[in-house]
C-alpha cells in the first residue's frame, strides 16, 4: 500500500499534487481533498512529487512525512556557485594515501542515490571500497590478473595497451588504472531495468559533484571498468557485483594532493539550434 495520507487540517485544496502527479492517479474527493483510489496505486512511480510539491506540508506517502524532508527555499546554491562547481570540477589523478571519514563517504553515497533513474526504478547498486588497505589488495589482484593475461597473450587486440600498465606497475609502482586512489566506487544495476547503464552514470555524476563540493577528488576510470568487467572478471566477483548486473562505470576518489585555484576555459560549446 502507498499509505497516501492528507492532513485535512493543513490541506488548502490547492490541487498542486493532483496536477503534478506524473501518472495522474491523484484525484480530488467530493469534499475537495486529494486521494488515490486503491485500484490506481499500482501505477504509482513512488516519485514523491506529491510530498515535495505540497506548500502546506499536508501530504505524506509511503510512510514518509514532509517534516523529515529538507526545505528548498533559502537552501539552494546560487546559479553562479553551481556554474563554478561544474566548471571547476577537475579529474584528480594524485591522491593522499589516507582514508576518508567513513561517515562522509556514507553521506555522499546516500545523497548520490537520490539521482534520477529510468521510471524511478531506484535499482542503482553502489559498490564501494572504503579502506585504502582493501583497495591496495584489490589493486594487486587486478594487476595479477592483467599480468597473467599479458604473459599468456590473452589481452584483446584493442586492449593490448594494458600490458604497458602492468609493466609500469611492476617497474615503477605507477598505477595508471586506479591512480593510487584509496577508494573505488562502481555502479551497477539489474540488466532488466529500463536504463541500467545510464542510471549508473547519472548516479556517479551526482556523487562526483557533491564529492568535489566537499573537497574530495574524483576521476572517472574507464580503464578500471574494462579491467574489472572485461579483462579480469574474477575481480568483479571479488567486489560482489551480482552476475545479472550491468556495470555503469567506475570512479576512484579520495583526498587530492593538488588544489586548483581557478576554473579552466573550454568552448565555445558545440551547440546545434533546431529551427
Amino acid at each position: 500500500m502507498l499509505n497516501f495520507m492528507v492532513d485535512q487540517n493543513a490541506c488548502t485544496k490547492c490541487g498542486l499534487c493532483v496536477a503534478d502527479c506524473p501518472v495522474r492517479i491523484i484525484t480530488m474527493r467530493e469534499e475537495g481533498f486529494p486521494t488515490i483510489a486503491p485500484d490506481r496505486e499500482v501505477a504509482c512511480y513512488k516519485c514523491q512529487h506529491c510530498l515535495a510539491i505540497c506548500p502546506a506540508a499536508a501530504v505524506s506517502i509511503l510512510g514518509l512525512k514532509p517534516e523529515n524532508s529538507l526545505k528548498l527555499a533559502g537552501h539552494l546554491p546560487k546559479p553562479k556557485q553551481m556554474e563554478t562547481l561544474i566548471k571547476g570540477r577537475r579529474s584528480v589523478r594524485r591522491y593522499k594515501d589516507e582514508n576518508l571519514d567513513p561517515g562522509l563517504i556514507r553521506r555522499l553515497l546516500e545523497v548520490a542515490w537520490h539521482a534520477p533513474t529510468g521510471v524511478n526504478s531506484r535499482q542503482v547498486r553502489l559498490t564501494v571500497v572504503d579502506d585504502r588497505k582493501i583497495m591496495a589488495r584489490f589493486r594487486e589482484q587486478v594487476m595479477d590478473g592483467l599480468r597473467h593475461l599479458a604473459r599468456a597473450g590473452g589481452l584483446p587486440e584493442n586492449l593490448g595497451f594494458f600490458a604497458d600498465f602492468v609493466r609500469m606497475w611492476d617497474e615503477q609502482r605507477s598505477d595508471v588504472i586506479f591512480r593510487g586512489a584509496p577508494h573505488l566506487l562502481v555502479t551497477s544495476l539489474p540488466q532488466h531495468c529500463p536504463s541500467p547503464a545510464q542510471d549508473g552514470i547519472i548516479a556517479l555524476s551526482y556523487f562526483e559533484l557533491l564529492a568535489q563540493a566537499n573537497g574530495i577528488g574524483t576521476v572517472w576510470s574507464g580503464l578500471a571498468k574494462w579491467a574489472i568487467n572485461d579483462l579480469v572478471p574474477d575481480t568483479r566477483q571479488r567486489l560482489g557485483v551480482p552476475e545479472d548486473h550491468l556495470i555503469g562505470y567506475a570512479m576512484v576518489f579520495g583526498k587530492p594532493v593538488s588544489r586548483y585555484a581557478r576554473t579552466v576555459q573550454h568552448g565555445p560549446a558545440m551547440i546545434h539550434w533546431v529551427s
